[in-house]
């Protein structure tokens, strides 16, 4: 059995109960601090009450080279209100208080090196967190980090992407527990007209390697795009599209964008 099938994963075990009615995953992303620190906390509240399985929480960072253009000015809009990193795990333990689903933060490497990874790790896991998406680091790089997440029973999430070989996937299948971020389309996040056939493909490759669970995103805006992707993965993530409904229409706009993609879900082939 690889990494991911770890009967402790709380991430795992919420895609396995979306399966379980029939449905695929929704992921959600917000940054948190945006527009401001106590209406982020809320936002991800809300979106877990609006029907995400698993929020994706992301603390704004100086050099977001991975972000689009909504994003990036989210989480600058963030910055310039006054978070910083420290304000990041109060934050998680008091949506966690007041949701039960699982909380993965995904964060650029930089920073949990600047804060200690073990200490990054245990006030995460304090604070109720369920473990990091980390887009900016390999599995090789990442020692320190696969030590504290296997002490501290945390996920650690690497990504895939189409360009990888496959002597990469087997390694970032072996090194990831929760689910295996799938990269859509090479370069950075926001909406696609339509989702590269490359996921398609990549998804297949990665259950080749022994992928329990594969969740896609990058790209992914639409309720038809959430079902299109979940005719063949296991989960589907939304980060851009929420942003902008949160930015454009407050809470409100943002459960029902949320709503919306949800709905998505329903429709998916039968998982097993």
């Amino acid at each position: 059995m690889t990494p991911q099938g770890a009967a402790s994963s709380r991430v795992a075990a919420a895609i396995d109960a979306a399966h379980a009615e029939g449905r695929g995953a929704f992921i959600g992303y917000l940054p948190i601090g945006f527009p401001d620190l106590q209406t982020s906390i809320d936002a991800a509240v809300l979106l877990a009450e609006s029907g995400a399985d698993i929020l994706e929480l992301g603390p704004p960072y100086s050099d977001p080279v991975m972000d689009g253009k909504v994003i990036q000015e989210a989480t600058q809009a963030a910055l310039a209100n006054g978070f910083r990193l420290r304000d990041l795990f109060p934050a998680v333990r008091e949506i966690t208080r007041r949701i039960d689903i699982p909380v993965l933060v995904m964060t650029y490497w930089n920073p949990v090196v600047q804060y200690g990874v073990d200490r990054y790790a245990d006030d995460l896991l304090a604070a109720g967190g369920a473990g990091l998406i980390t887009p900016d680091i390999t599995p090789e790089a990442a020692g320190e980090w696969i030590a504290a997440s296997r002490r501290t029973g945390l996920d650690r999430i690497f990504l895939a992407a189409p360009t990888s070989t496959d002597e990469r996937l087997e390694l970032v299948v072996n090194s990831s527990t929760g689910f295996v971020y799938t990269v859509s389309t090479m370069g950075i996040t926001g909406e696609r007209a339509e989702l590269d056939a490359a996921a398609r493909t990549l998804v297949a490759r990665l259950r080749a390697h022994g992928a329990e669970h594969a969740c896609v995103g990058i790209g992914i805006s639409t309720a038809e795009q959430v079902t299109g992707v979940l005719d063949y993965a296991d989960g589907a993530i939304v980060g851009t599209a929420l942003v902008r409904a949160l930015r454009d229409g407050g809470l409100d706009g943002l459960a029902a964008e949320a709503r919306s993609l949800a709905a998505g879900t329903k429709s998916a082939r039968p998982h097993g």
